[in-house]
């Protein structure tokens, strides 16, 4: 394949990944929403966060899966109190880590 094939092929991925990305934050200011679809809005990352995860939790560590299930449950609790997803998920992290150091 020449060079400049693959530049197309990588061009057109990145177009093809980009553009369904990009339209929904461009169009979504524009837009009015109802307070129930608003709140369903705010609600998607908590629920995207739980569906990633939550698979992860029961595989941690085969031998203590006690380790994944605090992880989890401290996931959860911070979910519930709205924090940011990005703290959720590092206290998740860190949960799993010193329980996996000491365990």
């Amino acid at each position: 394949m020449a060079s400049t094939d693959i530049f197309l092929l990588i061009a057109g991925m990145m177009a093809v990944t980009y553009i369904p990305r990009a339209i929904p934050a461009v169009l979504v200011d524009k837009m009015k929403f109802g307070s129930r679809t608003e709140k369903f809005l705010k609600l998607i990352p908590y629920t995207a966060m739980a569906a990633l995860i939550f698979p992860g939790v029961f595989l941690v560590d085969n031998m203590n899966p006690i380790i994944g299930i605090a992880g989890g449950a401290v996931a959860i609790v911070l979910a519930m109190r709205k924090c940011q997803i990005m703290v959720c998920v590092l206290a998740a992290v860190a949960v799993d880590f010193v329980l996996y150091l000491f365990l």
